[in-house]
């Protein structure tokens, strides 16, 4: 019988790996660092990333890659976008074009700018991508660990693809949708994180809900604006993927990057705040690729570059938020 490779041992990459296994599928869980994966299989617990939640029988931990995906029916995705080409160099010749990749991870890779479906284009070919499918939505991996209601959207060019990833996924806790437009929902998972950076920093200004609800606000118009520029559907970013993971992200204490735009405002740096951390805050990386990607067309992201001039020119928080408060109305 075929499995489900899954690709990052981080928190959400384990978390979606004892969701595929709670459905009794086999599931192959892979890290990139064979120390890690060998701990993970004797203690049968991410304690490094996911402490607290064992891992369920079927996961089979390893840190050979070719073992992780021969055969498998799907292959999810779930590393950092930085890492996310280096992992698709290493699948040439692994794994059929047929066979459905699951972008979990959300960003815009840097320098090249491209979404990760076109990374996927870039480094397997067309066919490869045609089949990709990107997973997103409102999603702690905490609470779907624990069994919370959730609801996810796999977004794919080729509908078989994205119900194959809605079955797979699907439980009486999990419920997943299915899109036909993999650019605004992988716009929507990029971006939103920006917009929670900007959101803690009004929160830790102390600046109330009113500006915070204005940020969200904005922040999904933004979002819109780079996803029809990306070829995708504005209507879309009303959905899971935009609204919903955007008023996620923006408002709740587990958020990483919100924790990070918080921390900003209360003035300790971004090393100190990022080494505190000690997960991934995809919105720090994102904030640069998506601020470079409106330049390069011409669409205008004011909060996206606002936390930009924060996180990377030096511009102190208040001053980035005041100036956003202060633009010039216009028409909504």
């Amino acid at each position: 019988m075929s499995h489900v490779a899954v690709l990052g041992a981080g928190a959400w990459g384990t978390a979606l790996a004892s969701q595929l296994a709670e459905r009794a599928e086999d599931v192959r869980l892979w890290s990139w660092q064979r120390e890690h994966a060998e701990i993970l299989h004797a203690q049968r617990e991410n304690r490094a990333y996911f402490a607290g939640f064992p891992l369920k029988e079927g996961i089979l931990v390893t840190s050979d890659l070719a073992l992780a995906v021969r055969s498998a029916r799907a292959v999810t995705l779930v590393v950092p976008t930085p890492a996310v080409r280096g992992v698709l160099q290493q699948l040439r010749g692994l794994v059929p074009a047929h066979v459905p990749l699951v972008l979990a991870s959300k960003g815009i890779e840097p320098d090249s700018l491209m979404l990760l479906t076109e990374v996927v284009a870039d480094v397997l070919g067309t066919a490869a991508a045609a089949h990709a499918v990107a997973l997103s939505g409102p999603s702690f991996a905490q609470e779907v660990a624990r069994g919370l209601p959730t609801n996810l959207v796999a977004a794919s060019q080729d509908p078989a693809a994205a119900l194959l990833v809605q079955s797979l996924f699907s439980s009486e806790r999990l419920r997943v949708y299915t899109s036909a437009d993999p650019a605004g929902v992988q716009v929507g998972g990029a971006l939103k994180n920006v917009i929670a950076i900007a959101a803690g920093a009004s929160d830790g200004l102390g600046f109330g809900h009113n500006t915070r609800a204005a940020l969200i606000t904005r922040g999904l118009a933004e979002m819109a604006r780079l996803a029809t520029a990306k070829g995708g559907d504005a209507t879309t970013l009303a959905g899971l993927s935009g609204l919903g993971d955007l008023v996620l992200t923006t408002t709740a204490q587990l958020s990483r990057n919100r924790t990070v735009g918080f921390e900003l405002a209360s003035g300790r740096t971004l090393e100190d705040v990022l080494q505190s951390l000690g997960h991934v805050a995809e919105g720090v990386t994102t904030a640069q690729s998506a601020h470079q990607l409106a330049l390069r067309l011409q669409v205008e992201l004011p909060i996206t570059s606002a936390v930009y001039q924060v996180l990377y020119q030096g511009k102190p928080v208040f001053d980035a938020v005041q100036e956003l408060l202060q633009r010039p109305a216009g028409r909504e």
